[in-house]
């Protein structure tokens, strides 16, 4: 029986290109649990009128249904990633999974609109402990030379949940309760808690601290910045609250930025920005997601609200956009092998751009079906595009070491971005319409559109900061050295 090298077994032909057991296994795993953890970002965003008729509660109080999971979630990421560095990357991986497993249960039995809030927290505190170990278990597990396909699959599995959230999320509303839209996650976990311990290999960063200073800015900063956004319309602008989240959060993220240059060991080392291709996916990760989650948490209720579907009908009818994914991204990932990732980052994101712009352009009361199609169908490929190639940008940028603070960071920086998405398109929606009549919704929901389709047509002109393809370099003991094209040293 051959044993297993997490890097590739060599023979005399090269480089093993082959998928193993144990590579398998990590992929299997890993991409089941983030598709949990991704899954939940947007799930409850078909249930809301059922969780308000059931629970009570203002828009406030069901936005944060959605942001609580959301901001727990992104300012914990790099502490989550932290934490596996220095105790152990899959006893940590468990822990995660089991508090999201827990939480999950005590959403689903939540019996008032503040207990679901609260659980709702303590979920996104295990999705950030799991999530951002979950790229760095299969990358330590896949053999460099099938990497980005790998990457490709774990991207689509990870695409798939965020874009499915209202189709499931509807599906299980309308046919057994909302409750079951938390209840899918406990079988999942207790099944994938003890396979994770026999599976998964354990590994540790040397020398790898925790950063409590640090974790506490970024976590201030980040909520009142987004408590001040979604309290903008209720409170008014210039209101105290609004005006001192915005001015305390921004100061605290700015300590954050300062501590990142001036601390020995900081959560996130700001040098890794010197890296334009770090810094450029980065910056496209969190404006893609703040115009993606933005517009399906707006569209998705479009169907139902305005479109007259059932929640299940309106996931449905949005799977053009949402299962392309799952189709696309596994070639895009090889594509990507083979070009280079920054144009099929680019083309992603810009095809993304486009539909969510079409939409913008003909969005109607009476919008037929059939004139849909053409920007979901775009939008899903550009979904796709960019999924597939990102994370193996990013994991190409760092060194071994510095690959856990590298998924933490791109994770948080996507959470981020979906928080501040549905905050800053919610805003413009309730400034410019509101829910009194169908017309309203669209007046709201058509510049709202049009600012999503705007940051993500921003991202994708940040991916051309991205390094074209790695030239092949000398061979040394059967490896090749990638040499990169034209990156300076200092971004």
């Amino acid at each position: 029986m051959n044993t297993h090298n997490p890097q590739g077994p060599q023979g005399p032909q090269g480089p093993d290109t082959k998928l193993r057991g144990p590579a398998v296994w990590a992929l299997v795993l890993t991409g089941v649990a983030s598709f949990m953890a991704a899954l939940d970002n947007l799930v409850v965003t078909t249930a809301l009128p059922a969780i308000r008729e059931d629970l009570g509660g203002k828009l406030e109080d069901l936005e944060w249904t959605v942001n609580a999971y959301t901001l727990t979630f992104a300012v914990l990421l790099m502490f989550g990633a932290a934490l596996g560095d220095r105790f152990g990357r899959r006893r940590l991986f468990t822990v995660g999974l089991a508090i999201f497993t827990g939480a999950s249960a005590a959403a689903a039995l939540s019996t008032g609109i503040d207990a679901l809030i609260a659980a709702r927290a303590v979920q996104g505190v295990g999705a950030a402990v799991m999530m951002p170990l979950t790229l760095t278990l299969l990358t330590a597990a896949v053999p460099a030379a099938r990497r980005g396909m790998a990457l490709g699959i774990y991207g689509a599995v990870t695409g798939l949940a965020v874009a499915s959230g209202p189709l499931i999320g509807g599906s299980l509303t309308e046919h057994i309760s909302w409750q079951w839209i938390f209840w899918l996650n406990v079988p999942t976990g207790l099944a994938l808690i003890p396979l994770a311990r026999l599976r998964l290999a354990e590994s540790t960063a040397p020398g790898a601290r925790l950063d409590f200073p640090g974790t506490l800015l970024i976590s201030g900063g980040l909520f009142g910045i987004v408590y001040a956004l979604v309290n903008a319309n209720s409170k008014g602008w210039t209101s105290a609250p609004v005006l001192t989240g915005l001015i305390v959060g921004a100061a605290l993220v700015g300590g954050f930025i300062h501590h990142g240059f001036n601390h020995p060991n900081p959560m996130l080392p700001m040098r890794l920005f010197w890296n334009r291709g770090f810094l450029g996916i980065n910056l496209a990760s969190l404006l893609m997601f703040l115009g993606m989650f933005g517009s399906i948490f707006l569209l998705s209720q479009y169907l139902q609200g305005v479109a007259g579907y059932s929640p299940t009908q309106a996931g449905l009818r949005m799977l053009p956009w949402t299962g392309m994914p799952m189709i696309v991204a596994p070639f895009a990932g090889i594509l990507s092998d083979r070009i280079g990732s920054r144009p099929v980052v680019a083309a992603g994101l810009a095809f993304q751009a486009l539909g969510l712009g079409w939409f913008a352009a003909i969005l109607a009361r009476d919008l037929s079906y059939t004139a849909q199609l053409p920007p979901l169908i775009l939008g899903g490929i550009g979904m796709a595009l960019y999924f597939a190639p990102a994370a193996n940008v990013l994991m190409s940028t760092v060194a071994p070491a510095d690959q856990g603070k590298a998924s933490g960071t791109n994770n948080a920086l996507r959470e981020v971005g979906g928080a501040l998405g549905v905050a800053v398109l919610a805003s413009v929606f309730s400034a410019q319409g509101g829910y009194e009549s169908p017309q309203t919704f669209i007046d709201g929901t058509v510049p709202a559109l049009w600012i999503g389709a705007g940051a993500v047509a921003l991202a994708a002109g940040l991916a051309l900061l991205l390094p074209g393809k790695p030239k092949p370099g000398p061979v040394v003991e059967g490896h090749v050295a990638a040499v990169p094209e034209k990156v300076p040293a200092t971004g």
